[in-house]
């Protein structure tokens, strides 16, 4: 660590509460790839498959001209996992153990919120994803997606419930979609959950990640590995691919996915894109459309956690989606949003993605459905980042596994 980034490039300043700030420094591998184009990743790649097209990863790297900083507001929460904005600018945010927080703009963070449903936060189970009702300013709605234990099973659910006047607990709880089949293993459970622009949820899921699972992705009698679309009150949602399709599942929206953490709407296309996790290598980045393939377990880009092949090695079928993009070694992506603010304006439409092993948070530049840019931001940091969002002030907010809550915008 020898070299700081020149003024031309972006300044990152990191302020720990209570700390003063300290300039972020490059290695020379990744100074070299902000002035030569090279990729931010350098290291050997866990697979020998080839790309299925140029630039579908290791693309060049890019580098923030506007100087920029990470604030940590906080480290008082306990293994957040979501984060969510309110109206009023504070941030709602999830807990792995079952509660909800509000933290505000300053750092200051509530009562742990009462009143769901117990969760099963064993192994990557808890409290997971939340979304905020687009009416929430008149009807105090919330709807979240968890791990519940069942006499058949683990599994991911979604509830609702009207958050209190007093801000202290949940109100009126009802648990509006199980997906099923439910599994004895505490892996893969997803979830991430948003609304659309017909006012429907739109969740994510994961196969449950053990061997015997895994099919469970490609089977349409499962929710299971599949992201679904459901109305508030839990009902498939109109419009549906296979609504009218036997023995399938009319929730389902698509299908083929090992443990979907990521989902987010483009602000001027309003196309769905979503991460997962790949196993050891081969996270990808998706464009979902409705009724696509998009290949778990048959084709990936990863390797079994022991370094063997995976069913026949192959990361290319036809009928089945390719990744827009991927990475090898991982990212472990998990929470992602687009960038709409006004604070950076060379970050607008950008894609920012947290990742946890990997212990930063990648900026994707995106144009015509292709990556072609990537930068990675507050890995001096050294946090698992398990979540972001857009604030309602242009900044983002991303919180950590270890409790911690960052505001990123303009120095």
């Amino acid at each position: 660590m020898k070299n700081i980034f020149p003024t031309a490039m972006a300044v990152l300043v990191l302020t720990a509460c209570g700390n003063k700030n300290t300039e972020n420094k490059a290695t020379d591998k990744e100074q070299s790839a902000a002035t030569t184009n090279a990729p931010v990743e350098t290291e050997k790649p866990n697979s020998d498959l080839k790309p299925a097209f140029a630039g579908q990863t290791r693309i060049a790297g890019v580098q923030t001209k506007t100087p920029y900083e990470g604030k940590m507001l906080t480290d008082k929460l306990d293994r957040p996992w979501g984060v969510a904005s309110l109206p009023d600018g504070r941030l709602l945010v999830t807990e792995k153990g079952g509660t909800m927080r509000i933290v505000t703009a300053s750092g200051e963070v509530s009562e742990k919120i009462k009143g769901l449903p117990e969760v099963n936060d064993s192994g990557q189970g808890g409290l997971l994803g939340v979304a905020i009702d687009p009416n929430f300013e008149t009807n105090k709605m919330v709807y979240w997606t968890y791990s519940e234990k069942t006499k058949e099973g683990n599994l991911t659910a979604v509830a609702k419930g009207k958050l209190a006047s007093d801000e202290s607990k949940v109100e009126n709880v009802v648990v509006i979609f199980r997906a099923t089949p439910g599994h004895k293993s505490t892996l893969h459970y997803g979830s991430r959950i948003l609304f659309d622009k017909q006012g429907n949820l739109i969740f994510s899921t994961g196969e449950r990640s053990d061997k015997e699972t895994r099919p469970q992705a490609q089977q349409l009698n499962s929710a299971n590995g599949k992201i679904l679309r459901i109305t508030t009150d839990g009902k498939p949602a109109s419009g549906n691919p296979f609504a009218n399709t036997p023995n399938a599942r009319p929730e389902i929206y698509s299908y083929g996915h090992r443990n979907v953490q990521g989902l987010a709407f483009h602000p001027v296309t309003g196309d769905l894109w979503e991460n997962e996790f790949g196993p050891l290598g081969g996270d990808e980045l998706n464009l979902i459309q409705p009724g696509k393939n998009y290949g778990w377990p048959i084709i990936t880009y990863g390797m079994e956690y022991s370094g063997d092949k995976i069913g026949q090695h192959i990361g290319q079928k036809e009928g089945l989606e390719q990744p827009v993009y991927y990475w090898d070694p991982v990212l472990s992506p998990s929470g992602m949003a687009f960038y709409t603010g006004s604070e950076l304006a060379e970050w607008n439409n950008n894609l920012f993605i947290t990742g946890l092993s990997s212990t930063h948070i990648a900026r994707l530049v995106i144009e015509n459905n292709k990556v072609v840019g990537e930068e990675r931001l507050l890995k001096d940091e050294r946090q698992r980042f398990r979540d972001i969002t857009q604030g309602k002030d242009g900044a983002l907010y991303a919180v950590t596994d270890e409790g911690r809550l960052y505001r990123i915008g303009k120095k």
